[in-house]
């Protein structure tokens, strides 16, 4: 075993051979061979709580790798009083596996949003469906006069065939909200075409 020179001249001690809570307050002061030590101790059951949540092996390691930095960098918090070194990084392992499925999921759910928003029937599309039993001009200029969040909502629920509540979703709005903005948009469209009920 090599030995470590100290400021008092002795040894220091060898960081392999301490425990947990004695590296990281090693590591706090920001020695790199305590560091190696507690990352080879606990990278592999971080990776082991990572990937039970996070599923992709290479996004997996991308977020252990994370976590480890995250030891690094926040060692002087580390509190022996509060639980294991090794309990401690489980915890932040899950947190930012957790995190990561989060992202990707708000991510995923954007992209279907745009995805559905983008194959929304144009505007001349949508008075061609009702220019059989309405003057193409008059519901043009009807539509106009609809503020635009009730001329998407009454687009999407009419012309797309989508519920109440998948407009909401889609629009990322209540659907108390969704409701009201189609009911005035369509009582504005009526009274606008001079349809009586």
């Amino acid at each position: 075993m090599r030995e470590h020179a100290t400021v008092g001249g002795g040894p220091a001690p060898d960081p392999g051979a301490a425990g947990l809570p004695e590296l990281m307050v090693q590591v706090a002061r920001g020695d790199q061979e305590a560091f190696a030590a507690v990352f080879n101790q606990v990278s592999g059951p971080v990776l082991g709580v990572v990937r039970s949540v996070v599923r992709d092996p290479a996004q997996s390691e991308e977020v252990t790798q994370e976590v480890m930095v995250d030891l690094w960098r926040s060692a002087a918090r580390y509190r022996p009083d509060r639980g294991s070194v090794l309990n401690w990084a489980l915890t932040l392992a899950h947190r930012r596996a957790v995190d990561r499925v989060r992202s990707e999921q708000a991510s995923s759910d954007r992209a279907r949003r745009v995805a559905l928003l983008e194959h929304t029937p144009a505007y001349d599309e949508v008075t061609e469906e009702v220019e059989n039993r309405l003057d193409r001009e008059r519901v043009r200029r009807c539509l106009r006069g609809l503020t635009e969040r009730q001329r998407q909502s009454v687009t999407l629920a009419y012309y797309r065939g989508l519920t109440y509540r998948e407009v909401a979703e889609l629009l990322s709005l209540p659907l108390g909200t969704v409701k009201t903005r189609m009911r005035d948009g369509l009582i504005r469209l009526r009274d606008c075409l001079g349809v009586t009920a």
